[in-house]
Formats: C-alpha cells, sequence, structure tokens
C-alpha cells in the first residue's frame, strides 16, 4: 500500500504529521498531488479543540496542486494540469445547491444540522496538508490554473480571498459606500480589497498590528484605526460625520468586534459577519436600536466550486489584486509542525504560511 506524509489530528494541542496511505480514486473524484498549501485560523480553531473533527482526520482546506490521477467518470482535465479546488467543495446535485446554496451542501440531513455543511476538506473528510489529496465531485471542484500563475498567487483563492470577498458581497457593497472592515487578518484584509473592488469609496480599517495596518493600506483602505489607541466607533462617527458606515464586516469572530460592527452602522446599514465563532452571541439592545433600526445582520461560508474559483482566478490574472504579500513566512510539510507553533501563536508578524512538499 502505497503511503503519504499527512498532517493529522490526534486531540486537542495536537497534530502531528504522520503517515496515511494514499486514497482510493473513485469514478468522479481526482487525486490531487499537492505542490502548496497553507494554514488557516479554522485550522487553528480545530488545534485548540474549539472545532471538534474526528481523531486521525488530515487536517487543511487550501490545496494548490497537480492532478494525478483521475476517476474514471472525470471529463474535462487531465493528468498532469494544475489546478486548485475551493475549501467548499460541493456536489452540484444536493438540494442546497439547486437552491443556489453550494456553501451548505450536506449541512440538513436527517440526522440534524452539521454546521459548514459544504465544507469537507479537513472537517468531514482527509483535507489537503498532505502529499495528495483527493478531491470528490470534481468535475465540480477542480479549476485549472494559468501557465503564467504561481502557486502563491492563487493560494489564497481556495478560501481567504473567497471568504474576504464574500463580506463585501453578501453586505450588497455599492459605489460610493463607506465600509468598515474589523480585524486585518488574511480574511479581513481580502475583505478590504473586495470592498475596493466592489466600488467602496471609504473603506476603514481596524486593528492594532502596524504591518497588517499597512497591508490594508495598499489594499484599499483609507484609513487605519488602532484600537488600542482610541475607540474605533467614536473613530468612525468622527471619520463619516455622524452618519456611520453602510457596511461593517465583522473578519474575527469575537463578541467585541461583532458588537463595535452594530454600533459602527448607519439606520438600514448592514453587518457582514465573516468570523467563527467559539462561543454564544449576544446582541446589545443599544446597538440594535431595540429592533427597529432596519439594521440587516448576514453571516457568510467561504463560496466554493469551481466558477467561484475561476473568477478569483481571472480577479488575480487582470492584476486587479496581488495577494503574494500575505505569505510571510514558507515552511516545508516536515516542518508543518513549526507552522503551526508559529501561525497559531501569530509569532514574528506572521500572515499566511505556505506549505510545500520539499
Amino acid at each position: 500500500m502505497a503511503m503519504m506524509k499527512a498532517a493529522i489530528f490526534v486531540e486537542p494541542g495536537r497534530i502531528v504529521l504522520d503517515d496515511k496511505p494514499i486514497p482510493d480514486v473513485g469514478p468522479m473524484d481526482a487525486l490531487i498531488r499537492i505542490t502548496t498549501t497553507t494554514i488557516c485560523g479554522t485550522d487553528v480553531h480545530i488545534l485548540k479543540g474549539e472545532y471538534p473533527v474526528a481523531k486521525g482526520l488530515t487536517i487543511g482546506h487550501e490545496p494548490v496542486g497537480i492532478i494525478e490521477k483521475l476517476g474514471s467518470g472525470v471529463e474535462g482535465y487531465h493528468e498532469g494540469q494544475r489546478v486548485i479546488a475551493g475549501a467548499i467543495t460541493p456536489s452540484g446535485h444536493s438540494y442546497a445547491c439547486l437552491c443556489g446554496c453550494h456553501s451548505q451542501d450536506g449541512a440538513g440531513t436527517k440526522h440534524g444540522f452539521k454546521a459548514m455543511g459544504g465544507w469537507r476538506f479537513g472537517n468531514t473528510i482527509d483535507g489537503c496538508q498532505a502529499e495528495y489529496v483527493l478531491v470528490p465531485d470534481a468535475m465540480t471542484n477542480l479549476s485549472p490554473v494559468p501557465d503564467g500563475l504561481s502557486d502563491e498567487q492563487v493560494l489564497m483563492c481556495p478560501d481567504i480571498m473567497s471568504t474576504g470577498f464574500s463580506g463585501a458581497e453578501s453586505g450588497k457593497v455599492r459605489i460610493g459606500d463607506t465600509v468598515v472592515v474589523f480585524a486585518l487578518g488574511p480574511i479581513g484584509l481580502c475583505a478590504v480589497a473586495g470592498a475596493k473592488l466592489m466600488g467602496a469609496t471609504t473603506i476603514i480599517g481596524v486593528d492594532t498590528v502596524p504591518e497588517r495596518m499597512a497591508i490594508a493600506k495598499k489594499m484599499g483602505a483609507d484609513h487605519v484605526i488602532d484600537f488600542k489607541k482610541s475607540d474605533p466607533v467614536e473613530e468612525i462617527m468622527r471619520l463619516t460625520d455622524g452618519r456611520g458606515v453602510d457596511v461593517a464586516i465583522e473578519a474575527l469572530g469575537t463578541q467585541a468586534t461583532f458588537e463595535a460592527g452594530l454600533n459602527a452602522l448607519r439606520p438600514g446599514g448592514t453587518l457582514s459577519s465573516l468570523g467563527v465563532y467559539s462561543g454564544d452571541l449576544r446582541i446589545p439592545l443599544g446597538a440594535f436600536a431595540a429592533g427597529l433600526g432596519d439594521h440587516k445582520i448576514i453571516t457568510t461560508l467561504c463560496p466554493g466550486g469551481k466558477e467561484r474559483m475561476r473568477r478569483l482566478i481571472d480577479v488575480v490574472a487582470s492584476n486587479r489584486v496581488d495577494l503574494r504579500p500575505m505569505v510571510t513566512h514558507r515552511f516545508t510539510l516536515d516542518q508543518i509542525e513549526d507552522a503551526y507553533d508559529l501561525f497559531s501563536h501569530q509569532r514574528d508578524g506572521v500572515l499566511k504560511v505556505a506549505i510545500t512538499p520539499a
């Protein structure tokens, strides 16, 4: 039996590199040889035991690679082709997909609701922090990578870019809008870029890490607020002459940022929530205007599927956005435990890490 190296969840606090069998390929699957992947904040939630997955699962959901083997029923692709697959891998034929909610494919089952239903890699099936990954429903999920683009140019497309952009899309940012993004981690930075592309003319970023605030300015932020130096809501109201923002994008997943987003809204504004929360949320009476403020609160799970990936790749290829500066550290797969240690503790100014086979 052929074996491969993979980052495996052992128990809360332990993700280790170990050997696993290379997956068998079913009729509609594709086996991808990973050339570059990364670690996501959600993987850290798994590491800490804040999001439960099965012991022995391979972690990771952001693959760039080369088709090693195709299932007998897969058409339109060829072995040796460079591809990406989204973190969300819809089947294309579920009830959720057919009603247009691809990200929730598989969420509703007779056994109850499974949060993040369309997220399978590193959640319900083996993921991408390995030498190989099996992509289900390959014809729905594989998107070719043009020869002129490097792995690191498209590395953010499967999750971070798709999620960040969706914060602006779900918030229905319009030309001339004022938008605030709370937390300028990788997803927040992509939300800044997405808001800019959608026509926002005033974009405010909130964080405290100087390097992140500097990158936010390059991504399109007009103002950055250090929340340790001033109250962000008060500063937002000053910048907007007391009007508030049209859209607040929450990209961290805490009560404080959720509440600040609500407080920053104009009447009728939208709170677009992207954060992964690890506890119950409270909606304050004042921030919610007692339910009379015409506010909208919307959540979004990273859109996936090959058409979404094609669109994001086209954005990168057109030079509308360059996300390569977000890759601050590089490791080999053999060093992935060190990469987790660095990323989970947010040391050395880390934003995203690139993991390559060697």
